[in-house]
């Protein structure tokens, strides 16, 4: 017996599959790579064809056993409109395009933001859907006419497989913007205020409202799947943080990759602090955190621009005195997400002199990044007394992990499990519910410990960041 996992990231597609006693069946995965448009946005056809082709090279592969169950983790804050055939009105729009930059100054200006933040856990910004759709109703108007309903990627796809409009999952729907966090509904003055109502968008449950049945010609082409339940998608986040081992408040998860994320999961419903914001797992577990636009990308777009050489990069950074380069960076290529969610925020690199080499430029960038996460942890109630992580920017670089370790003041445990997305649905549908998931023991390729001694160093160093971003921005 086995479970299949779909897990649609930022810049690939996979499709997994698990042995019903926990292991990966190595050979038993598919991968397919692509890229968002220059607009962050991409053709939802084109990726729902990627994901169907990972589907149909794992069916295809021998011997594979009886697959038990399909799950699904998608990347979140995804927006698309569909005709009454489930046909794309729009491009999907992700969490990446901040075009709607405007249409969030407008909201913010309108409307109470802590209150939209209290009722749904979510901030005023380009990410979450109520921008989205303002910015679309005045710069895309024939294309909101042609569309019957705003879904998100998953249940677009679930909707094609299926034959019919499948609901979506509080998971899903909290990364939106438009969930009421208390009633688990779409949240109603939002919809009024964006001229919507609950027929424009899918029905709420949670993630096991299982959906079987496969429509034609899905019930052919994948026949070992016609009768097997599918597990509604969760966010990608949801899911690292369970396969990660972070499911109480005292296991907090760091996840690097394109992006950067610290996220807790507890059961207490208590008000987002003001630079978080709080999702769902599912009805009874939230999901609090921060998470940043910067992350693996400014590592990629160092070394790229500044044509460092590959094979001495992680030596000279783990040589290199930490806060030692004079200068002070605002990492925000990207714009900004946690904390502070402005639209404006732009990437700053401030105390260039003749002596700035090109290595102090690259050391300056990772140890910003690591001090926006600082400023997010400072955000938790509970800290924990070490750090899950995982994510490829710090698999890649142990000098990277050691500089998260020594900012963030805690141990940081570099995870084995690298599908730790996909890891965290299959745990999530094999125990579910999940306080049925155990603590099981921490597998990690390494540790990294807070070498204390630097603690002063960095406290300066963040402090001229905070400066810095207040002579700029003009907030504290």
């Amino acid at each position: 017996m086995s479970i299949l996992i779909i897990d649609v990231g930022s810049s690939s597609v996979r499709a997994l599959l698990f042995g019903y006693e926990s292991a990966l069946i190595s050979e038993a995965i598919a991968r397919r790579g692509y890229r968002f448009n220059a607009d962050a946005t991409t053709d939802a056809h084109h990726l729902r064809q990627l994901v169907e082709s990972c589907i149909d090279e794992v069916l295809m592969m021998p011997s594979i056993p009886k697959i038990r169950a399909v799950g699904m983790a998608t990347f979140v804050g995804n927006l698309m409109g569909v005709d009454t055939y489930n046909y794309p009105t729009t491009p999907l729009y992700t969490y990446a395009d901040n075009r709607s930059r405007e249409s969030a100054k407008i909201l913010t200006n309108d409307y109470d933001g802590q209150a939209v933040h209290a009722r749904t856990g979510c901030r005023i910004h380009t990410a979450y859907h109520p921008a989205k759709l303002h910015w679309l109703k005045k710069n895309a108007l024939q294309l909101v006419e042609q569309t019957a309903y705003w879904v998100d990627f998953a249940t677009y796809c679930y909707s094609e497989w299926f034959g019919y409009t499948v609901p979506c999952s509080y998971s899903i729907a909290s990364w939106s913007g438009l969930l009421n966090r208390e009633t688990l509904t779409w949240d109603a003055i939002w919809l009024t205020q964006l001229g919507l109502n609950e027929a424009h968008l899918p029905l709420l449950t949670d993630y096991n409202d299982t959906q079987q049945g496969l429509y034609a010609p899905y019930a052919d082409r994948w026949s070992q799947l016609r009768d097997t339940p599918f597990y509604l998608a969760i966010g990608d986040g949801a899911g690292a943080n369970i396969g990660s081992g972070g499911i109480s408040p005292d296991r907090p998860v760091l996840t690097v990759g394109t992006t950067s994320a610290l996220r807790i999961i507890t059961t207490q419903p208590t008000p987002p602090p003001e630079g978080l914001w709080s999702y769902r797992v599912d009805k009874n577990h939230h999901l609090i955190g921060g998470s940043t636009n910067e992350g693996g990308n400014i590592f990629a777009w160092a070394k790229e621009t500044l044509q460092l050489p590959l094979d001495t990069i992680e030596e000279a950074l783990i040589s290199s005195e930490p806060a030692s380069h004079g200068l002070t960076v605002l990492p925000l290529l990207g714009g900004e997400r946690s904390p502070n969610y402005n639209e404006s925020a732009t990437g700053t690199l401030h105390g260039i002199t003749l002596n700035t080499t090109l290595l102090n430029i690259l050391h300056a960038l990772l140890e910003s990044v690591a001090l926006r996460l600082r400023l997010i942890l400072e955000s938790f109630d509970n800290k924990g007394d070490f750090i899950l992580a995982g994510g490829g920017a710090l698999h890649q670089s142990h000098a990277w992990a050691q500089i998260f370790a020594d900012i963030l003041e805690r141990p940081i445990y570099l995870l084995s499990e690298r599908e730790v997305t996909a890891r965290g649905v299959y745990d999530l549908i094999k125990n579910q519910p999940l306080e049925q998931i155990q603590s099981a023991e921490i597998l990690y390729d390494k540790q990294f410990f807070p070498r204390l001694h630097y603690a002063p160093r960095y406290a300066d160093l963040l402090d001229q960041q905070k400066q810095l971003y207040t002579r700029l921005y003009h907030k504290g």
